[in-house]
């Protein structure tokens, strides 16, 4: 199992610069990659290159990048230049988001969300490994500048043609919440896929929430994000897969976060990651593995853990 760390701005009152500081403490800590995640506070592509100007040596992944916003050349020219700052590997992930996010923060239409991203993955793939002096993009006169950017393709999947994409053209598939039954089903749909287009089975990775020894402080938080995705149809399902069908249930009928967060139960925030005593989570970390992942990208609470410290240094020596 390997472990990475994600640096991503919290919609609520963390500080703002709290995914950079996140990033050089997982850089002291010797992990080896950090995502730095897009949303409303961060450009993926900034924030990846801030991380890398302030650290040394760890590999770098903007994104998930919305496919709804950003056309396939703007995803390659930004992980290129990121790239060319830094001085060492940029990778990208894709995803498709949610329609709060498109339409919600970007004011762009979320329309077929599974096309997008397919068409998007399959254009980024070609223009990540394009070379110094060919077109831009097929046709073009310009010619590209900047060397490849030399990290992996990431694709964020869970429904079965996002999982097909990921089969298709990354390196990785990404998921996100998810319980060791739910891995070990979408590992078997990405095998399935993967050998239908005869390519090798991409690398499996989860963004899960972590917390050693939390402070009850530490729990909300990851209780606080369990709430925030029941507003999206496909994770409320999960969820409700994973045992918390109540709040599933208030969710799908309109019920408020608040309402939606007042019926997790405290046991909630281990169900889809890594919360509790170091033995527990370590118990957990076995379970994700024997399901079939790869690798966890840790999204540590820092509400009673500033930046997470606690525990992504007891982690990196796990």
């Amino acid at each position: 199992m390997e472990f990475s760390v994600v640096a991503v701005a919290r919609e609520d009152d963390s500080p703002v610069d709290e995914p950079l500081r996140m990033g050089v403490l997982a850089d002291r800590l010797g992990y080896r990659e950090v995502w730095a995640g897009e949303g409303p506070t961060w450009d993926s592509f900034v924030l990846a290159t801030a991380i890398g100007r302030a650290t040394g040596q760890v590999a770098l992944t903007a994104g998930p990048v919305p496919v709804s916003v950003r056309d396939a050349y703007t995803i390659a020219r930004g992980a290129a230049s990121a790239a060319a700052v830094v001085g060492r590997p940029v990778g990208v992930a894709l995803g498709t988001s949610s329609k709060r996010v498109v339409e919600g923060v970007h004011g762009r239409d979320r329309v077929r969300p599974a096309a997008a991203l397919e068409e998007s993955a399959a254009a980024v793939r070609r223009l990540l490994h394009g070379e110094v002096g060919e077109p831009v993009v097929p046709g073009s006169t310009f010619r590209r500048r900047h060397r490849p950017p030399g990290g992996a393709l990431t694709v964020a999947a869970f429904g079965e043609r996002a999982i097909a994409t990921a089969a298709g053209y990354a390196d990785r598939m990404l998921l996100d919440l998810v319980s060791p039954e739910q891995v070990r089903l979408l590992r078997e749909r990405l095998v399935a896929a993967a050998e239908r287009v005869g390519r090798a089975v991409p690398r499996l990775a989860a963004w899960l929430p972590a917390a050693v020894d939390p402070e009850p402080e530490s729990v909300a938080q990851v209780l606080g994000s369990i709430a925030g995705y029941m507003a999206v149809p496909g994770y409320r399902d999960m969820f409700a897969a994973a045992g918390l069908g109540e709040a599933a249930e208030l969710a799908r009928g309109g019920a408020d976060r608040d309402a939606v967060l007042r019926a997790l139960p405290a046991e909630a925030a281990g169900a889809v990651g890594l919360v509790g005593d170091l033995s527990a989570v370590r118990a957990r970390i076995a379970a994700y593995a024997e399901a079939g992942l790869d690798e966890i990208a840790l999204v540590p609470a820092t509400v009673g853990d500033p930046d997470g410290e606690r525990t992504l240094t007891v982690l990196a020596g796990v």
